[in-house]
C-alpha cells in the first residue's frame, strides 16, 4: 500500500490523514481494553480485584480503619490520613501525643 505523498491532492491527503487519525484512535481503543484485561486477569491472581488493586472500592468496610479516637468523645475517630482534625490539632498543642489517642 505504498503511497506517493506527493502525487496526492490536499483534498486526498487530507482524507488519509483523518483516515490515520482513526486507525490510530481505534488501535488505541482496542490496545486499552486488552491492556485491562491484562490486568483484571493479574490482579484476580493474586486474589484481589482490580478495582482493590488501584485502591478503589473494595465491597466490604471503609477504605481505611480509625487509628485515634477523641478523649473526650469517642465517635471522634481520625485515620490518620489527610488533614488533621481540630481536636487532634488541639490536643497535640495542648503536650499531647498521637500515641495518647491510638485506639
Amino acid at each position: 500500500m505504498a503511497k506517493n505523498l506527493n502525487e496526492m491532492s490536499r483534498d486526498e491527503l487530507l482524507e488519509l490523514r483523518r483516515d490515520v487519525d482513526a486507525a490510530l484512535k481505534d488501535f488505541d481503543k482496542r490496545k486499552k481494553k486488552e491492556a485491562l484485561a491484562a490486568a483484571q486477569k493479574a490482579a484476580l491472581e493474586h486474589g484481589f480485584s482490580l478495582e482493590e488493586v488501584l485502591g478503589g472500592k473494595s465491597g466490604s468496610g471503609p477504605k481505611s480503619l480509625p487509628k485515634y479516637a477523641n478523649p473526650a468523645d469517642a465517635s471522634q475517630t481520625w485515620t490518620g490520613r489527610g488533614r488533621q482534625p481540630g481536636w487532634i490539632k488541639d490536643a497535640l498543642a495542648a503536650g499531647k501525643s498521637l500515641d495518647d489517642m491510638a485506639i
